[in-house]
């Protein structure tokens, strides 16, 4: 490697450190709600909840159900009206508040990786993957869904292993029909090939500390190519592998300035850009704004 590009590169990734501690030590909050050792759990939603501090949680997903109770829950950078019957959900590297205004009612279900990797079902991963898209499913017809969460509270109660057939099982039936009743449900119905591509592309990404704008990088990662993986991105999600990419890179770009104190100079060098002008005109190309406004 020529010297001049290798010093601009040891130069970057520098700066990039700097700004990843610059911005670790402004973290937000991060709540765990699981118990040491466990990868499962369900709960009722506290009905005591009214108005929560912006917060991350602990490498798990959650997977909310109210039935009742009224306000607004922030998502990101999005905010959803609480209409129950609706699902929430929540993924391991989005931040979220509520504002309750009313008595809530309903189930908390918290999963971790490990459940995951630990299923007996290797189709329960693809299901979780895909319903993870929508943040907020708004429900035409909830008892199924209703008495599927109270069926998972009861064998959560009794059983004694976590993996149990019966838990994954009632999971990826909850799963399956809320993904059914999303505006976008059909679009599951990609071939098993490039459904475990595109979800292995998800999964690194809201894995990665440091998200790239190179779709060449991530198919390197996931052995394939920069075509393959775009394929797999477009028969999944009818959306580009650079599409996918950018949302991830945006949403965590709107994270950081939003809820720190971060510079966008900052945030640029976080986020593996090489100067500061790049990624404000890379967020303004995407957002119609500045990080600024």
């Amino acid at each position: 490697m020529p010297r001049n590009r290798q010093q601009r590169r040891q130069h970057a990734a520098v700066r990039i450190a700097a700004a990843k501690k610059h911005t670790m030590n402004q973290q937000l909050r991060v709540k765990d709600k699981m118990e040491k050792g466990k990868t499962f759990k369900i709960a009722p939603f506290k009905k005591e909840i009214r108005k929560t501090e912006p917060h991350k949680h602990n490498n798990y997903f959650e997977i909310i159900y109210l039935s009742g109770g009224s306000g607004i829950h922030n998502i990101d950078s999005r905010q959803f009206v609480i209409a129950p019957p609706v699902i929430y959900i929540v993924r391991k590297e989005q931040v979220h508040h509520w504002e309750i205004t009313a008595e809530p009612e309903g189930f908390v279900l918290i999963i971790k990786k490990e459940f995951i990797d630990n299923s007996l079902d290797k189709e329960l991963k693809n299901v979780l993957t895909r319903t993870s898209i929508f943040p907020c499913v708004y429900l035409k017809d909830d008892v199924l869904i209703r008495n599927i969460f109270g069926l998972l509270q009861q064998e959560f109660i009794t059983c004694e292993h976590e993996n149990s057939p019966v838990i994954e099982g009632l999971l990826k039936a909850l799963l399956a029909k809320v993904l059914e009743q999303s505006s976008d449900g059909q679009r599951a119905t990609g071939s098993k090939i490039h459904a475990s591509l595109y979800d292995a592309f998800l999964e690194h990404l809201s894995q990665d500390q440091l998200l790239r704008n190179n779709v060449s990088y991530y198919a390197a990662i996931l052995i394939t190519t920069p075509q393959n993986l775009n394929a797999a991105c477009r028969k999944a999600a009818n959306q580009s592998a650079a599409h996918v990419l950018a949302d991830f890179i945006i949403s965590e770009a709107k994270r950081l300035l939003l809820y720190t104190d971060s510079s966008v100079l900052s945030i640029a060098y976080l986020l593996a850009f090489s100067d500061s002008s790049h990624f404000v005109k890379y967020f303004k190309r995407h957002t119609g704004q500045t990080p600024n406004a």
